[in-house]
């Protein structure tokens, strides 16, 4: 019990606290408003067509009106964008977290349920309890590796319970029928149009799917190297997705940045350090020569 504790709360560095804390609130203002922005069109759709998601039931959501449609947009926006430099975690990230979560809610209340938000909303709900960390800092914290931890069993579970679901609703026909010749028919590319005419390809594609969903757990059993490796397999295998057929998993593509290494990942201190060598160069140079 004690090494599963451990293994839960892997120590890591509270720079990489900091840099997926930034990673994620960018992403959650970038996200409602550019790629799930269409949602503020909902502040004018007609109330008897929202049929809410079950968890809405459960807590009596109300109906989504303008007025609150739109003040969670712009609280969540100015709250997201705060949030990203790291102030006030705690403060700031909670309600971060419930306001997503609703903005999801009316997301997907009004017709198909994406899945791939699940890791994403598993970072803002743990991400308060991390604790406060700073861009860079290598002192180890073990409440960010638990944070860290539970992200990435959201992003696991949302590749491992994707293929149950295929199996569960599709059955044997989702891996030997045609699922991805019409994905390609519907939403295809140049690329992928290039590729159907391959013979049984997308047979062949349909169960190599199945069995990288299926295995996924055991990533966390691989040593470090080669779990960034697979981990970095997973994102080529999200560009291949893209390029076929147009499906990005943008929010899965950033709670999965809780495997990597961001603490090495600084790009204000690489500007600073550019900005300070330019003005030691420039100081070297003789008044004369200027």
């Amino acid at each position: 019990m004690d090494r599963v504790i451990r293994w839960l709360t892997e120590p890591v560095p509270k720079g990489r606290i900091a840099a997926f804390r930034t990673v994620v609130y960018l992403f959650v203002a970038a996200d409602i408003t550019f790629f799930t922005g269409w949602v503020r069109a909902h502040a004018g759709v007609p109330g008897d067509l929202y049929r809410p998601l079950f968890v809405a039931r459960v807590l009596h959501l109300p109906v989504p009106t303008r007025v609150i449609v739109l003040s969670i947009f712009w609280i969540l926006l100015a709250a997201a964008l705060v949030a990203a430099s790291g102030r006030a975690h705690r403060l700031l990230g909670w309600p971060i977290f419930l306001l997503y979560f609703e903005w999801m809610i009316i997301a997907m209340s009004y017709g198909k349920v994406d899945h791939d938000r699940f890791g994403l909303l598993v970072a803002l709900a743990v991400l308060p309890t991390a604790g406060p960390a700073r861009h860079g800092d290598r002192t180890l914290t073990e409440r960010g590796g638990w944070a860290l931890r539970m992200t990435q069993f959201g992003v696991i579970a949302a590749y491992f319970l994707a293929s149950w679901a295929k199996l569960r609703f599709g059955g044997i026909g989702w891996l030997t029928g045609a699922t991805l010749t019409r994905a390609v028919v519907r939403r295809g590319t140049w690329f992928a149009d290039e590729l159907v005419k391959i013979p049984n390809l997308m047979v062949v594609s349909q169960f190599g799917i199945m069995a990288f969903e299926l295995l996924s757990p055991l990533v966390f059993f691989l040593p470090r190297k080669w779990r960034l490796r697979a981990i970095g397999g997973f994102y080529a295998f999200h560009v291949m997705v893209m390029a076929t057929i147009t499906i990005s998993f943008l929010p899965h593509l950033a709670a999965m940045t809780s495997f990597l290494p961001l603490e090495n990942v600084r790009p204000i201190a690489r500007v600073r350090q550019l900005v300070a060598g330019g003005r030691t160069a420039q100081a070297a140079v003789p008044p004369g020569n200027r």
